[in-house]
């Protein structure tokens, strides 16, 4: 696909490029559900939800790593295979929960008309992804989706770097914006600018320390926080 800046004629584009459990949707209390889930396939107890929380955003085999430091590589990789499995169920049998943040449908309306291309960069799989945003009636608002089933995870630059080269958009016209480390250091490693928003999983003296641009208390002030960073 040739990017979106050539095929449209346009240069420069400019790109808010968000991530999803956490920024767009609360997702905690399903994930939490299926880790734990996992957890007791596997005979491991259950884990700590605050320590869950803290490792969403990563690419689920290292997220399991990082909670489960002392097993071996094998385990890791089985225990997100049944969360998997276990998120899989509960969505098929509409038990999971994803709801939008309060405001985002108006940031994304107000980037829109301002005339900013949006993409998601998420840790979820694009199997996942796209159900939120079906679910949402949000498919086809983005015109570049990065997720966790190709190539390595945040905080990892490379989504970034796709959503650059899938739509045209250059480093010093791109904002992230999430709401864990993991986000910030993502943009800082692409050399992109980004914005931190407060009610997600990490709190935001952890964002600030990280090198968030902005950081942003409701939904709706998302999109005036990413236009001033493009056009500052």
């Amino acid at each position: 696909m040739a990017p979106l800046g050539k095929s449209l004629g346009k240069s420069p584009l400019r790109l808010a490029l968000f991530d999803c459990d956490g920024t767009l949707v609360d997702s905690q209390f399903a994930i939490i559900d299926a880790m734990t889930q996992a957890w007791a396939e596997h005979g491991l107890g259950e884990p700590e939800p605050a320590d869950v929380r803290r490792m969403v955003g990563l690419s689920l085999v290292e997220a399991v790593a990082l909670l489960l430091p002392q097993r071996d590589a094998d385990l890791h990789v089985a225990v997100a295979e049944s969360y998997k499995r276990a998120f899989s169920s509960a969505r098929s049998r509409g038990e999971v929960d994803e709801p939008l943040f309060p405001g985002i449908l108006d940031t994304l309306a107000a980037l829109e008309e301002a005339g900013v291309l949006l993409g998601v960069a998420t840790g979820k799989s694009r199997r996942g992804l796209d159900a939120v945003l079906k679910g949402h009636g949000l498919t086809g608002r983005f015109v570049t989706l990065q997720t966790a089933d190709v190539g390595p995870g945040k905080p990892n630059p490379h989504m970034v770097q796709r959503a650059l080269a899938e739509t045209g958009a250059e480093e010093a016209a791109t904002v992230v914006i999430g709401d864990t480390t993991y986000d910030i250091q993502m943009a800082r490693n692409a050399r992109v600018r980004s914005v931190g928003v407060s009610w997600g999983y990490h709190a935001v003296p952890e964002l600030e320390r990280a090198g968030a641009d902005r950081i942003v208390h409701r939904g709706r002030d998302v999109a005036t926080a990413v236009l001033e960073l493009l056009e500052g």
